[in-house]
Order: C-alpha cells, then sequence, then structure tokens
C-alpha cells in the first residue's frame, strides 16, 4: 500500500501504482485538510463574497457573479461545456496517473473539494475503473482543461471508463457496483480540472519508458560494438575522466565492463586507428541523454507534489489567492528535453544499424543477408529505422516555443506542454523499435562473427533476444519480429535479464 499525502509521491511509487497495481491509502492529516479547506469554501458560499471559480464564470467571463442558487450547476455546466477532448484516447496507463495525481494534488488540501470527491478518486484508481479521456485538444495553460474534464466527469456517472479490459459507460458500471454518481459542489468541477495532471502523467511515463530504453541502449549498443570489432581504447577511464561528466564516465565503465572478456573487441591499430562516432562516442552521447533524466526526474516529481488549483485555498481559509500555478510550462520545457534526449538515442542507434547492414562500412556479408543478392536480409530494416528516426526529428521540434491566446485574450500566453508530452511519448515508442532493429541486426552479426567469440554478457543478451527473434535463415516478414523485440524490450523480462543475468561477475 502507497498512502499519499500530497507531498512526497516519488516516480519510483507512481510505476508500482501504474504498473504493478499497488493500492492506495489516504493520509489521515491530509484528509483533515481537505476537510478544513472545504469548510473555507462553505463560508465563503453563505457569506456572499465574490471569489472567482466559486461563484463567478470561468476565464473571460470571471467577471460574472453567479447567484447562489446556481453555484452548483455553475460545476456541473464547466466540467461538461470543457469536455472538448478530441482524437486517440491517452493509454490506459497515462489515464490512471491522472487520476492518481489529480488525487495526490487534491490531498494537499488547497482546492476546497469535500472528502468524497478525494474518495471516489482513490477509489477508481484502486479499483481499475479508469476514465476514458481524449489525448488531444489542451493547450496546457489554465490546467489542461479538456481532458480533465473528461475524467471529471466519471465522478459524476457521466462519460466512459475503461473497465475489466473494456471501454464501457461510466454509469453501467456505477449500476453494476452500486455506486452513486456524485453532485458537484461550488468550486469542485474547477477544482478537478485546473491543473497540469495530463502533460504530468503522459511525462510520468514517457519517464519510466524513456529510462528502461536509456539503460537498454547501452547492452544493445555494446552488443553492435562486439559485431563490428570496435576498438575499446576509446572507452578508457581516463580519456572520460578527462572531461568530467559522471553520466558519460558511467556509461564508459558500463562499456568496458559489458566488454572485457569478448574475443571480438579490438585495439586501435590492429585493425583501425579510430571507429566511427556512433561507436566510438556512445558515452558522450548516451551520457549526454542520461543527464537530461536527471532533470526530468526532478521537474516531475516536484510537479507530481505540486498544487496547481485556481484559486488556491490558503492559510486554513484565511486567504483565497489567485494565481498561476496552472501554467504548465516547466513541464512543457522537460518535455521538450525528453524529445530531444530520447531522439538522439534512435539516432545513434540507426547510424549502427547502417554500420552492421553496410558492406561498404564493414567485413560482413552483405545487409547480413543469409544469400546476397537471392535474399535481402537486413536491408530494409535499416530503411524502417531511418524513417523513423526522421520522423523523430519532426515530433522533436519544441512544443513550448508555441503559445496561441484563448478565453477571448485573458489567457494570453500557454505552455503546449500537453502537445510536448504526447510527442514525447510518440518519439519514445519509435525509438523502442529503432533499439529493437538494432538489436535483431546485432544478433545476426554476432552470429555471423561466431557467438562463442563474444563476451559472456553479450552471449547471454542473444540467447534471450533469440528466444524472440529466431536467426535470420531465409528472408521472412521482418515486421513481425520488429514488433516481438519491440514489445520484449518493453516488458520486465528484459530489466530482470540485464540485471540479475547479464552483469559480469
Amino acid at each position: 500500500m502507497i498512502q499519499l499525502n500530497g507531498s512526497n509521491l516519488t516516480l519510483i511509487e507512481m510505476k508500482q501504482l501504474i504498473y504493478d497495481g499497488e493500492q492506495i491509502t489516504i493520509d489521515p492529516v491530509s484528509m483533515n485538510k481537505v476537510k478544513r479547506s472545504r469548510e473555507a469554501v462553505e463560508g465563503i458560499v453563505a457569506s456572499g463574497k465574490t471569489v472567482y471559480g466559486i461563484n463567478t464564470g470561468f476565464g473571460k467571463f470571471s467577471d460574472v457573479r453567479i447567484q447562489d442558487k446556481d453555484v452548483d450547476t455553475l460545476q456541473l455546466h464547466l466540467i461538461r461545456s470543457h469536455a472538448c477532448g478530441i482524437g486517440e484516447y491517452f493509454p490506459e496507463s497515462v489515464s490512471k496517473a491522472m487520476v492518481v495525481l489529480r488525487l495526490n494534488a487534491l490531498l494537499k488540501g488547497y482546492s476546497g473539494v469535500r472528502p468524497c470527491i478525494v474518495e471516489r478518486l482513490c477509489h477508481l484508481a484502486n479499483e481499475n475503473i479508469i476514465p476514458v479521456i481524449p489525448s488531444q485538444g489542451s493547450l496546457g495553460a489554465s490546467g489542461d482543461l479538456a481532458p480533465l474534464s473528461h475524467l471529471a466527469l466519471v465522478l459524476v456517472g457521466e462519460g466512459k471508463v475503461h473497465y475489466k479490459g473494456s471501454i464501457v459507460p461510466t454509469k453501467s458500471v456505477y449500476d453494476d457496483l452500486s455506486f452513486p454518481a456524485l453532485s458537484l459542489k461550488a468550486k469542485e468541477g474547477l477544482a478537478l480540472i485546473n491543473g497540469t495532471q495530463a502533460m504530468t502523467a503522459m511525462g510520468v511515463i514517457n519517464y519510466i519508458e524513456a529510462e528502461r530504453l536509456i539503460n537498454q541502449c547501452d547492452w544493445i549498443g555494446a552488443m553492435t560494438f562486439e559485431a563490428l570489432e570496435g576498438i575499446v581504447d576509446a572507452f578508457h577511464p581516463a580519456i572520460h575522466e578527462a572531461r568530467g561528466y559522471p553520466e558519460q564516465m558511467e556509461v564508459a565503465e558500463r562499456i568496458r565492463t559489458l566488454t572485457n572478456d569478448s574475443k571480438l573487441v579490438t585495439h586501435q591499430g590492429e585493425k583501425r586507428v579510430q571507429d566511427a562516432y556512433s561507436l566510438r562516442c556512445i558515452p558522450q552521447v548516451h551520457g549526454a541523454s542520461r543527464q537530461s533524466l536527471a532533470y526530468i526526474k526532478e521537474k516531475l516529481e516536484i510537479e507530481m507534489n505540486a498544487a496547481t488549483d485556481n484559486p488556491l485555498i490558503l492559510e486554513d481559509g484565511q486567504t483565497v489567492v489567485s494565481g498561476g500555478n496552472f501554467h504548465g510550462q516547466p513541464i512543457a520545457i522537460a518535455m521538450d528535453f525528453l524529445k530531444i534526449a530520447v531522439a538522439e538515442m534512435a539516432n545513434i542507434s540507426e547510424r549502427r544499424v547502417e554500420r552492421l547492414v553496410n558492406p561498404q562500412l564493414n567485413d560482413l556479408p552483405a545487409f547480413l543477408s543469409p544469400d546476397p543478392g537471392l535474399q535481402s536480409g537486413a536491408m530494409i530494416m535499416q530503411y524502417a529505422a531511418a524513417s523513423l528516426v526522421s520522423e523523430n526529428k519532426t515530433l522533436a521540434h519544441p512544443a513550448s516555443v508555441d503559445s496561441i491566446p484563448s478565453s477571448a485574450n485573458q489567457e494570453d500566453h500557454v505552455s503546449m506542454g500537453t502537445i510536448g508530452a504526447r510527442h514525447a511519448y510518440q518519439i519514445i515508442m519509435n525509438a523502442q523499435k529503432v533499439v529493437g532493429i538494432e538489436m535483431i541486426c546485432g544478433m545476426q552479426a554476432l552470429e555471423i562473427r561466431g557467438i562463442s567469440l563474444a563476451s559472456i554478457s553479450a552471449q547471454k543478451l542473444y540467447e534471450e533476444g533469440r528466444l524472440v527473434v529466431p536467426s535470420i535463415k531465409e528472408d521472412r516478414v521482418f515486421s513481425e519480429d520488429i514488433e516481438s523485440l519491440t514489445k520484449w524490450l518493453k516488458t520486465d523480462q528484459f530489466d530482470w535479464t540485464i540485471n540479475r543475468q547479464l552483469i559480469p561477475g
């Protein structure tokens, strides 16, 4: 069980909640903060004081005073009108992360919702009743209004949910489970949708996937390095200490460790004096992408525990202030940074694929073909990798540099952070396939060289990989191999293999 209190949720805990089925409990102290915050809102309603989002309209309508009898109806109108999400649905993992993050934000006690709202979000997460949320339609300021409105609809018994492997109307699930739909009270609709939880949830999933991928790139890059009889001198520790980046030194050490018993690696002058950059500069390039992860992790974990509502109920209700914590710029920039970091991992991976298949760049059979000419072998796998890398270059254009005014120019600068997060996810999915292609080609090249000459680590990785993709003895539909290996790379099986089996010694 993971206890949420609004303040110290980590990415490791998010992984446990989203992927491992860990259950949520609520910190009683935080629930008391929620109650006091709600009492403050009810006091405002009773006093007749005008406060944004409680008894006023929204955005450009902030100057419109809402009659006391309509303050509850206002909240339902808000989420219905703002549920303008379009396009493909977010992955279920992202939508579940949104529920968890919205719950955690409300537990800070700054939003003025009733405890029943918090309890319902907790129940949705624990029972895997996950809102169906379209992925497009957010500007990333004033919060992720459209996506979070689709989440909020589920609390009132509307919209659709993922449940037991199907997409079904929320009402039918509530009826089956005898759950009452909630009726929103003053400020609750706004509190549910005014935040950055869509971009942050997508960012959490992106980080988990990217961290796994970047770790795998070292192992698969080392396999390619052996298959191309790389010059191991380039990983001499003094070279990397001379520059001083810890991540670069870490990658160099890992490559040295993985290849230390290989009979395929060479030394400078034995076969050539220098390797191409895609081999020689693995520590510099992989290390730089690793550096970005530390920055992105820091920003995500701050935002995961942030109050991004507006207005905020502060000082036990004594102060109610409108601000701009809903603006997604910190996560927008982090997601653009992640796009570049992962795109470069795919970029250098594809260059290594080219060196594996191009007979002008190695002494292996052309395109690793079992019968060059009659059979094309891995020729078009490199085409596919190049296509994905080129697509990533387009997707890597920063979303955060764009802004379009909205709400009659009241909201005149927005972050586009959710677009950046979505594009980062697409880049990661593409990169996984490129790295999968590299592993397929690397295994085939090692086999041609003589797998017994490879390091113990490469031999074990080869053995595991061959359980997923067989040796290329004859041309076949390689699309299926790419999909199979990519799927394997996304499972814990690869992580278990490299962490438990492949570490030399």
